[in-house]
């Protein structure tokens, strides 16, 4: 603007006047299309005329200006006839769309690309519902941090941060401030994949054991059968979860090796290519899959295939230290009316296994031009990945169950997974999007490609909630301005939905537990495994005993009695949900499984699959 307004001065130097101008109608740019079609073919002296059922008041840019859009029938391989003049039926004089336009036979639907809009966007005005529903979100969910970006037409037309990188630590989150993006780093792992199938150096249905021999499943069939499509799209049949345990609570001493191993231990939930059942190992493995065919680390590939090819020069991913990163947001959680800093990076920042399931770090700024590339790409992009790699990220591949709520809210009737990506229509309009959860860390993207618009939201807070209700606020903008609703209708509808929710099964009050002694535990003392998760020890300590792992460091806590049962109540509150502990035999055949206190408790907690056997006492190294 700054530019136009600079030519204007100087064009006009010296003018004594008032000039009034629009300059909206030329920088909106490609702004949708007008669909009409032919109701009658009226004759005249020199040229017959096509009339259709749009006019002047649909379109006032050819009547006004004689302005020119390109037209386009409805479908291939119409016959063309002689020249017309399309027409509309307001004014015979001006109502005209275009000149010496050939007549295809038959009923003729145009297409006009509209390059400038009749009624210019009033960004100002989308401004201030966006800050209304950020500032509503921030007061309603008092959360530590939040960042928030918007793109319409390919473009970033509104940005908005507020809060602290870490809490009462007077430093303000930016758009450069780096979150953990969680699960969105599944969309950047396959893209890692879809540029070595691109570069011929992998296929989608090589099976995995062709990269990686040691790879098992449950079920050697499944082994054999399994391809790197299948590591992405969550119908492997392991259970909602499985195996998350080796991968967090973080930081832990589970290796990639481990979990390549540990697979073949965890029994199926249902078939193999049968249903929806999120998983996390199996992009770990895709991430060891892309090392192998790729011939470096997976850090190292995400770096070279992702970041610099696309300039996401803040993002990180691997080990890095702290001071070299800039602006790195700290996770929270609530304690009473506080937000409380968790699970601090100290001054160098470790890898992670878990990190191409979701370990990847990136600002606002990255995210939105990560977005900006799969909504808008350049002609540099699209060397990056061509079409038809990118219509494979997008192709649906496992249905995904549709929640009432979505159907309510959304009118969603379609709902699937695709390679990173998760593929659902919200009030008929097609949208891209995917979410991430870490203790403490919060990410949504939504994509809608039909109108190269979208939006990143990024929070260091426990924020479940509030990404629920900001996201719906923020896609009602681009699908159904007519239904939208503010940030308080949404949460308290959320809210009121929450507490009228029968409980599946009453969740115990933990305050209520006493300490097991040490006598009474005798039979059980001693040191456990499971074949995937490893050994735990169940062991006198502090007056007590102690149960703790020795793979997950953070996953020790004390065994207490609550209603006649045993008790495990975490040290460390961020561990996450608390568990049974159900003993069982006698001697060598002595066994151990667990359960969470409340089933409703996150599926990454999956104790239900562990299955522990008795292999020494106390003190002792077992074999």
């Amino acid at each position: 603007m700054a530019e136009y307004a600079a030519i204007l001065r100087e064009a006009l130097a010296g003018f004594d006047g008032r000039i009034v101008l629009e300059p909206g109608r030329w920088l909106i740019a490609d702004a949708g299309v007008l669909a009409t079609r032919v109701i009658r073919v009226k004759p005249g002296g020199m040229r017959d005329f096509l009339v259709v059922d749009a006019a002047m008041n649909d379109l006032q840019r050819p009547a006004l200006y004689d302005a020119w859009h390109e037209m386009a029938p409805s479908h291939d391989g119409l016959r063309a006839e002689a020249a017309h003049d399309m027409v509309g039926p307001v004014c015979e004089t001006g109502d005209t769309f275009a000149r010496g336009l050939r007549r295809c036979a038959g009923w003729l639907l145009a297409l006009l690309p509209l390059w400038a809009s009749a009624a210019p966007v009033d960004r100002h005005a989308e401004a201030r519902d966006f800050d209304r529903a950020f500032d509503a979100t921030m007061a309603r969910y008092r959360l530590p941090g939040l960042a928030v970006g918007v793109i319409e037409d390919g473009e970033v037309v509104w940005t908005r941060t507020a809060g602290e990188l870490r809490a009462r630590s007077g430093q303000p989150v930016t758009p450069r401030s780096l979150f953990k993006i969680a699960s969105n780093s599944k969309a950047m792992t396959a893209s890692v994949l879809a540029r070595l199938v691109q570069a011929g150096r992998l296929r989608w249905d090589d099976p995995v054991v062709k990269y990686l021999p040691g790879f098992a499943m449950h079920d050697p069939w499944v082994t054999r059968h399994m391809t790197v499509r299948d590591l992405l799209v969550h119908d492997s049949g392991l259970p909602e979860g499985g195996g998350d345990l080796m991968l967090w609570p973080e930081p832990n001493a589970f290796t990639r090796a481990d979990i390549l191993h540990g697979l073949r231990w965890i029994k199926p939930a249902y078939g193999f290519r049968a249903g929806y059942g999120y998983d996390n190992l199996l992009y770990v493995v895709a991430g060891e899959v892309a090392a192998a065919a790729g011939g470096a680390p997976y850090e190292t590939l995400v770096r070279r295939e992702v970041f610099a090819p696309l300039g996401h020069d803040g993002c990180r991913v691997g080990e890095f230290r702290l001071a070299d990163a800039g602006e790195v947001a700290q996770p929270h959680m609530r304690d009473g009316e506080r937000n409380v800093p968790i699970h601090e990076d100290g001054p160098a920042v470790p890898a992670i296994t878990s990190a191409a399931a979701g370990g990847i770090r990136c600002g606002l700024d990255d995210m939105l031009a990560w977005a900006r590339n799969w909504l808008a790409p350049t002609p540099a992009q699209l060397q990056w990945l061509g079409p038809a790699q990118r219509a494979e990220m997008w192709q649906a591949r496992t249905p995904m169950p549709i929640s009432a709520r979505r159907r309510a809210w959304d009118d969603t009737h379609y709902f699937a997974y695709a390679f990173g990506f998760r593929l659902a229509d919200v009030d008929g309009a097609w949208t891209v999007s995917h979410t991430g959860t870490l203790s403490g860390m919060y990410s949504a993207m939504v994509l809608l490609p039909d109108r190269k618009a979208g939006f990143v939201m990024l929070t260091n807070g426990e924020a479940d909630a509030a990404r629920t209700v900001l996201t719906e606020v923020l896609l009602k903008h681009f699908t159904a301005p007519a239904k939208a609703r503010s940030v308080e209708s949404y949460a308290d509808e959320l809210a009121q939905a929450v507490a009228a929710k029968p409980a599946h099964a009453p969740v115990p009050d933990v305050s209520a537990r006493h300490p097991a002694s040490v006598a009474g535990m005798r039979p059980w003392l001693g040191v456990w495994r499971d074949p995937w998760f490893g050994d735990v020890s169940v062991c006198p300590a502090d007056g007590g005993v102690e149960w703790r792992s020795r793979k997950s460091p953070r996953m020790h806590g004390q065994v207490s009695l609550l209603d006649g049962r045993h008790l495990l109540h975490w040290d460390d509150p961020g561990v996450d949900v608390d568990a049974w502990l159900d003993f069982a035999g006698t001697g060598k055949a002595r066994a151990l499984r667990m359960a969470k206190i409340d089933p409703q408790g996150d599926f990454s907690s999956d104790y239900e699959d562990l299955a522990f056997a008795w292999v020494g006492p106390c003190g002792a190294t077992p074999p």
